[in-house]
């Protein structure tokens, strides 16, 4: 049985694809800062066998300590879904909030980093691996005040491009997938709480929903070994580009 590690797995895109790889046969290591959740979805994907981490992606050494506490069943990843990050805030430059650029910075790209130098060593020793880098079509074209998520996005990307590069030699397949409109959570912690703000995004037009980057996700892992599907734009059909959506 083949393992998959997934981080923020407790909601949104993270925890629809833990339920299709799980229906694919995966056993699957789900990861996150909230408990509760982590618990409730392992609940829902029994039988499945499951192994729960609890910590933030943008503490490196917690990272290193909760990827090698891993029991000896779940160590030896063969699917890395690297889909851990948020977006803070939507202002122009000179009215960024610092502390909502440490927080994008820290967790999409060091975040992403820091998990997958974790689970590298045994897809290395092994010479076999996927990893799937969740990104954004804002890393593929900036939007007004999207700067500092575009450009954590954006690296995203371009380390995907890298680190295709680099474990080339491995044999290890790295991918992304980059999503235009989710109706998830992100809306929601963007705007800090305020779910009204956060409907409006989604509002005159139907929206991705998180399962449909799931069973894109899902598509890309289970390829043969020899096809790597390196890149996908996911759009919903009223979207056109990062800021052209037809509503009404």
């Amino acid at each position: 049985m083949k393992t998959a590690l997934i981080t923020g797995a407790s909601s949104g895109i993270g925890r629809a694809t833990a339920v299709v790889l799980a229906e694919a046969g995966f056993q699957l290591v789900l990861t996150g800062r909230r408990r509760e959740k982590l618990e409730e979805l392992a609940q829902q994907l029994a039988p499945a066998p499951t192994h729960l981490l609890t910590f933030d992606v943008r503490d490196r050494e917690a990272t290193e300590a909760a990827i090698g506490s891993l029991p000896a069943e779940f160590q030896e990843i063969d699917v890395l879904i690297n889909n851990a990050g948020n977006a803070h805030g939507l202002a122009p430059i000179q009215d960024g909030d610092p502390a909502d650029w440490d927080a994008m910075l820290d967790g999409n790209v060091k975040g992403l980093l820091y998990v997958t130098r974790a689970v590298l060593p045994t897809m290395t020793r092994r010479r076999q691996g996927h990893i799937v880098n969740v990104g954004s079509i804002a890393g593929k074209e900036a939007y007004a005040n999207g700067n500092v998520y575009c450009a954590s996005k954006a690296a995203v990307d371009s380390l995907t491009k890298g680190m295709r590069l680099d474990l080339l030699p491995q044999g290890i397949r790295v991918a992304e997938v980059n999503p235009g409109a989710v109706e998830t959570e992100f809306s929601q912690v963007r705007f800090k709480g305020d779910q009204e703000r956060a409907d409006k995004v989604y509002q005159g037009f139907e929206p991705l929903r998180a399962e449909d980057v799931a069973d894109v996700i899902r598509f890309m892992v289970t390829r043969p070994p020899h096809v790597n599907v390196a890149e996908v734009l996911l759009l919903p059909t009223a979207q056109g580009a990062a800021t052209a959506i037809q509503k009404g």
